[in-house]
């Protein structure tokens, strides 16, 4: 099974199933699908954490390509500034996801090269679908592409922009490269050899010779590295997410918080009240404590002592406060927000498979998007902005240093039970990945839901919390329904306090999962929102 949130990344990574590959194959090559068919969501200057189980290792492990802020990436280069920029080169860091790639399918895959980039190839220099999300993108920044980044103006302007197919001949060119200057050595080795070419080779100089702070030296002596996962076990399954470098252990702490109460029991409105509740508390932890840091107190934020006081605090009515329990927020307000109505889920992709080898994959690529910073002219895509999430002040697990991961909201998820892996999942949706996700899983795990109708069921989420993203907002007692929540549930949540808006039907929320049943059968379920997510299998 393969599940992603565009179709012909899905049905190139069942490509590479059906050719004899396993998980880890089919991932690799639907993620560098995504870049090209999602160039407003990913690209090759993005970045990349995966949750996984190998059959053959016979354990959950995590995989971390995101990039490090470059050596030059000082709080005194930054001097005068309250925030790291959002868009430009000043927010980049060094591209994670091709390394975090080709490690994967070198230790667990089993096709080569070629064959993992094929797809996103033949879509790059051959033409791909455009969505409707990246013709709108497009036409947002058209006038700062024309005035300012003329390189991103060749790009996604050519012939008047993406209408119908599209194009992207410097990222065909590109990959293809990489190809052919690491061909001519067995399996293992024209990995590596890849992984040099970018880190070392033609593809490190490109970025060093264009104005970031990322220099040749940050990329040659990065890699990206395998982690152990941090676990809570809830309803009789184990969740992995991955460590506080990422978002991750704040769907833990929601599942901690939440297990104290009697979700099933509930009225609809309780159950919501009840979830968003929760969720501050556990944001309010992870704005003052997460970032990539050894002495994040993960241990106490997941524990039963700890989780029976803060969860005293919910109360009936919705809460104006944003407190942890432990540490300090940032000292720098963030602004006034208010949640908009806009595209939900923009700037990141998603991707799960489950083989018959035993083995699971959830991945979510982000990064390198269109808007993000000019695209460099030699390699046909632009950086990632991914520093945009460190803070400009000392002290903070998440403060700006040199060669630190920045603490991102990339969050795959992956369940075992009875110690085998039993469900992968994930989301885009930058700080609401680990509420839709979050929501989806407690439809499945607590209601009983089937995959895809846990997916498909009314979604909502809070902007109460200080947004991950440049200029850092912050909405207080916000919640956005989707309008298929009926008139006297949102009326009901508004007398509790809880400031609504009501989003279109079917607006929030790309959650994907992959599933295996104890006898060997598979499941999947994809969403439905925007006509693009797309689940196959055989």
């Amino acid at each position: 099974m393969v599940s992603a949130t565009h179709w012909l990344a899905a049905a190139s990574g069942m490509r590479m199933l059906e050719r004899g590959g396993n998980a880890f194959d089919a991932a690799a090559a639907a993620g560098f699908v995504l870049q090209v068919v999602e160039p407003h969501q990913n690209g090759p200057g993005g970045d990349l954490p995966v949750v996984f189980w190998s059959a053959e290792v016979g354990a959950t492990r995590v995989l971390c390509a995101q990039g490090p802020a470059p050596s030059a990436a000082t709080l005194e280069r930054y001097a005068g500034l309250d925030l790291v920029p959002g868009e430009g080169v000043l927010a980049a860091v060094v591209p994670g996801a091709f390394d975090g790639w080709m490690q994967l399918v070198r230790d667990f895959g089993t096709l080569r090269l070629g064959e993992i980039l094929e797809p996103a190839i033949g879509y790059a220099a051959e033409g791909f679908p455009v969505v409707r999300e990246l013709a709108a993108e497009v036409a947002a920044h058209a006038e700062r592409f024309r005035a300012e980044w003329p390189s991103s103006a060749e790009v996604w302007l050519r012939d008047g922009g993406p209408r119908d197919v599209y194009t992207l001949p410097g990222v065909a060119a590109t990959y293809r490269r990489i190809v052919d200057e690491a061909a001519g050595r067995d399996r293992e080795a024209e990995l590596d050899a890849a992984r040099d070419v970018f880190y070392r080779g033609f593809v490190a100089d490109a970025i060093d010779g264009f104005g970031s702070l990322v220099r040749g030296d940050d990329l040659a002596r990065w890699s990206a590295s395998y982690e152990d996962p941090v676990v809570f076990d809830y309803g009789g399954l184990t969740v992995c997410k991955p460590g506080p470098w990422s978002q991750g252990p704040v769907f833990l702490q929601q599942l901690a918080l939440l297990s104290g109460f009697d979700l099933s029991a509930m009225t609809a409105v309780e159950r919501l009240h009840t979830l968003i509740e929760c969720g501050k508390l556990a944001f309010a932890d992870r704005d003052a404590l997460y970032g990539d840091s050894a002495d994040v107190p993960l241990e106490t934020l997941l524990s039963a002592e700890y989780n029976d006081e803060r969860r005293e605090l919910v109360g009936e009515d919705a809460s104006d406060e944003y407190v942890p329990g432990l540490g300090r927020l940032p000292r720098v307000q963030a602004v006034e927000a208010t949640l908009g109505s806009g595209e939900p889920g923009r700037g990141t992709c998603h991707v799960d498979v489950v083989d018959q080898y035993g083995n699971m994959v959830s991945a979510t690529p982000s990064g390198g998007w269109l808007h993000s910073s000019p695209v460099i002219p030699a390699l046909g895509w632009p950086l990632g902005t991914r520093a945009q999430m460190f803070w400009l002040e000392e002290g903070l697990p998440s403060s700006l240093e040199p060669g630190k991961r920045p603490r991102t909201t990339l969050s795959p998820g992956l369940a075992l039970r009875d110690g085998a892996p039993y469900l992968a999942w994930g989301t885009p949706g930058g700080d609401q990945q680990e509420q839709w996700a979050l929501h989806a899983f407690i439809r499945h795990v607590d209601l009983g839901l089937d995959l895809q109708a846990a997916i498909d069921a009314p979604e909502f989420h809070t902007d109460h919390l200080i947004s991950s993203f440049f200029p850092r907002g912050f909405a207080s007692r916000s919640l956005a329904v989707e309008s298929r929540f009926d008139a006297r549930t949102i009326r009901d949540l508004q007398r509790r306090g809880h400031d609504v808006t009501v989003w279109p039907a079917w607006s929030a929320g790309r959650v994907s999962a992959v599933a295996r049943e104890r006898d060997g059968l598979l499941r999947a379920g994809a969403n439905a929102r925007g006509m693009q997510g797309y689940a196959v299998g055989r």
